[in-house]
Formats: C-alpha cells, structure tokens, sequence
C-alpha cells in the first residue's frame, strides 16, 4: 500500500461522540482499505489515493448532524510501497524498544 492517512471524523456536539464516530468508521468497510481506530482517529491504508478519497468522502458523510469536523493528513508516497506499520517499526528500531509508554 502506497497511500497512508490520519482522518478524524466527529460531530459537533455535546456529549459523547462514540455513536456517530462509529458510523464513520462503519462507513470505511465499503472501499478497499484497510484500518485502525486509536483514541485520536483512524489510520487508513489503500493502494490509491482515489480510493482512499472516497472512503474519507464516505465516513465524513456516514455522519450525521448540523456541523461535521473532519481532519484528513495524507502521505501519499509515490516512489516506493509502505505501510503504516513499517513506518511505526522503523522507529521502534531507533528506539530500541516499543513506540509506547505507560502511565
């Protein structure tokens, strides 16, 4: 896969957002990407940047409400195939150790 990004769909509301923000990711299983949801929005893999367009388009769409806030940053690269796990080994292995601490 060529094309990583970070998207945050959410409602502008009060309360809990958990229900809408499902959706969103919901709406992710319709395109040909894969996914992970973490505390601060999902990292989306595909092997095209169209395809992943039209899976953020979808999510932030799946959505509902008056005012929808939707965060997209893409690292489309063009000249060579990554993931977005080799990026996180890659500085695990400057690390030395896991890329996560404890509280």
């Amino acid at each position: 896969m060529t094309v990583v990004a970070m998207l945050s769909v959410a409602p502008v509301i009060e309360g809990s957002m958990a229900g809408e923000v499902a959706k969103a990711v919901a709406a992710l299983d319709d395109f040909d990407v894969s996914y992970e949801t973490n505390p601060m929005g999902t990292v989306i893999e595909a092997d095209t940047i169209e395809e992943l367009m039209a899976a953020a388009t979808a999510a932030h769409t799946a959505v509902d409400g008056d005012r929808v806030s939707t965060f997209l940053k893409i690292d489309d690269k063009r000249t060579k195939t990554t993931t977005a796990r080799a990026k996180v080994d890659r500085v695990e292995e400057e690390l030395g150790r896991e890329a996560r601490g404890e509280r």
